[in-house]
């Protein structure tokens, strides 16, 4: 649950005593992957000086901590198959607290211009003659891919990442051969409800079932958890583990490399307990 200052966002916040006739100055703000500590500089500074926070389903609590009590913070968050409030009106709502000379802080999971949703905000606010600015946050796949200990790409394994929406407008349209055949690390975005469709046409399309993947659950959060599987049995792994969104899906060799580092910690741990009862 959101914390009590949150507002619906059906109607325009009421601040007429900050309002003046000078426009406002929007900031899409990229807030990472959940961690509060992976906020960029400029992002904090951007939640400080607003006089209203518009933030997703993806905010983390302990993101939600910093912003200003005096602050009104609008859940306006989206899970699938409910929309607290149509993009479309929320374009607006932007717009028009921005019209009316407020500081907007428009605050998203990961970074705004990676399936965020910012270039849509953005064009409706430049459209509208709004100053607006993007921040850039830390994208998932890369934050929840160190998280885990899973290089993104590593010499000799992966010259590549593709980044993969795991939803469509309407529905998935991929070019699954090309996506199986880029010898990439590939990372499925909202993919966990298709894991078995991801699973049956990368194998489809010529990619091994016994290519590595990986399930990371609340990525660079407190309660992180990292399944590792193969493509040919994702879609049983979610089930068995019961994974709930936010998740994310990678599938390709560098997922084992997080094996091989996850050795070679324990056995120093285990020489350094050793070493700590000898002297």
């Amino acid at each position: 649950m959101h914390n009590q200052r949150t507002q619906k966002a059906s109607t325009v916040v009421s601040l007429n005593n900050k309002a003046s006739h000078q426009q406002g100055k929007v900031w899409l703000v990229g807030a990472g992957p959940g961690d509060a500590d992976l906020l960029t500089v400029k992002a904090v500074r951007a939640i400080e000086s607003a006089d209203v926070i518009f933030f997703d389903q993806l905010v983390s609590g302990d993101i939600r901590e910093l912003f200003p009590k005096q602050v009104p913070a609008i859940y306006v968050g989206k899970v699938k198959n409910c929309h607290s409030v149509a993009q479309s009106d929320l374009n607006q709502m932007l717009v028009e607290h921005a019209q009316r000379g407020l500081n907007v802080c428009r605050i998203k999971g990961g970074d705004p211009f990676v399936f965020g949703r910012g270039g849509e905000e953005l064009l409706e606010l430049r459209q509208a003659g709004c100053e607006a600015e993007v921040i850039p946050g830390i994208t998932a796949a890369s934050g929840c891919a160190t998280s885990a200990d899973i290089p993104l790409t590593h010499r000799g394994v992966s010259q590549g990442c593709t980044l993969v929406t795991g939803h469509g407008e309407k529905e998935l349209n991929l070019n699954w051969q090309a996506l199986a055949g880029l010898n990439h690390t590939l990372v499925f975005y909202m993919g966990v409800t298709r894991a078995g469709l991801i699973s049956q046409q990368l194998t489809n399309a010529g990619l091994s079932a016994k290519t590595p993947a990986a399930i990371i659950e609340n990525g660079c959060r407190d309660n992180q958890r990292v399944i590792t599987t193969e493509l040919g049995t994702l879609s049983d792994a979610v089930s068995e583990h019961n994974v709930k969104s936010p998740a994310l899906i990678m599938v390709g060799d560098v997922v084992n490399l997080a094996q091989q580092l996850n050795v070679i910690e324990s056995q120093l741990k285990d020489a350094s307990h050793y070493q700590s009862l000898s002297a």
